[in-house]
């Protein structure tokens, strides 16, 4: 298989530069991976389609203010990107211009140390005044919004580039397939029936990345920070055991799950799970723990929408996203969403 196989003409008049005036207010293409048939519905309409005993599961990590202009003592601008959290640690930061290790960067009247340079454009930052290098960021830094997007953060960016659930800092990109979600529709889904549960994944700027090359073979995935809570482990085996259906809210949801499937299957009593989730999931996996997804309109070529492939299969998913396209949906972040069941 070739990344040109997963190609498609999205205008840019289709991308959704800024939110909807009203969170939740999109529309939902509902899509059957086993006719390809199609439903259109508002994603506040989401609860038609989930059924009571069904398990959504969400991911529950926060998007920091990651991005932050400095300057050298030289007089040199740079622009650090504060990168994803892994485990407890997060102060790498990707960069623009050139760094040496023992640099002072100066922002807002306050100095950073460059302390080490870890590779091409990334370096190891600690703050000269004792603070942590996430909580200097959010003092001084801007919501990093997609470089898609073509436009600086503004102020509608801090509450709605965030899901209403947001609770664990440590991403720089949104799990954006639940930044639909409102708390009106979470209790309409509760009161159904629906079970929650929640994992956290750290996304990272690797989700924009391009594949580099034609062969899909020879792409190494970035790594993202995981944790799967025991109740969630529970509750995902509980409702595989009671015939029910596991939704997945986002690829970020599934690269968790299925990075983990071969413990949430064989742990005697659920416990936590946490690693470093690296997984490349692209048409031909069998997926083990997911049955439904939830996600948005991703961007061509790219790994998400691969991803996406495998669970639809590419030739319904193309049709889905060429009737979307026709009926002028929203795509990416801040677009429009999906249901595949």
């Amino acid at each position: 298989m070739k990344v040109s196989d997963y190609d498609y003409e999205l205008p840019e008049s289709s991308i959704a530069i800024y939110p909807p005036a009203d969170r939740g207010t999109t529309r939902l293409e509902v899509l059957s991976r086993d006719t390809g048939a199609i439903i259109h519905a508002a994603y506040a309409e989401l609860g038609r389609f989930i059924e009571p005993g069904d398990l959504l599961v969400l991911n529950n990590s926060r998007v920091v203010q990651a991005r932050l202009f400095a300057q050298k003592t030289t007089g040199a601008k740079v622009e650090l990107v504060l990168l994803e959290k892994h485990g407890d640690h997060q102060d790498l930061v990707m960069y623009r211009g050139r760094l040496k290790p023992g640099d002072v960067l100066l922002a807002h009247g306050n100095k950073l140390l460059v302390s080490a340079v870890e590779g091409e454009g990334v370096a190891r930052v600690v703050c000269q005044d004792g603070r942590s290098v996430p909580d200097f960021f959010a003092d001084y830094g801007d919501v990093p919004i997609p470089p898609y997007l073509k436009r600086a953060a503004e102020e509608v960016d801090r509450e709605r580039y965030q899901t209403v659930f947001a609770e664990i800092p440590g991403s720089v990109a949104a799990p954006t397939a639940s930044l639909n979600m409102t708390r009106e529709l979470l209790d309409s889904l509760e009161e159904k029936g629906v079970v929650f549960a929640y994992v956290t994944l750290h996304v990272g700027l690797g989700t924009f990345l391009p594949i580099r090359g034609d062969d899909l073979d020879s792409h190494v995935m970035h790594r993202e920070y995981y944790c799967i809570p025991a109740d969630t482990v529970r509750k995902i085996r509980e409702t595989k055991g009671k015939k029910k259906k596991v939704v997945a809210v986002g690829t970020t949801v599934t690269r968790s799950l299925e990075h983990a499937a071969s413990l949430i299957e064989q742990q005697q009593s659920p416990r936590e799970i946490a690693g470093e989730a690296d997984i490349f999931i692209y048409p031909g996996y069998s997926f083990r723990v997911i049955d439904g997804l939830v996600t948005n309109y991703h961007a061509p070529r790219s790994t998400v929408l691969m991803l996406t492939a495998a669970f639809a299969g590419w030739e319904n998913l193309k049709h889905a996203y060429e009737e979307a396209l026709d009926r002028d949906y929203r795509f990416l972040s801040y677009g429009d969403s999906m249901l595949i069941v």
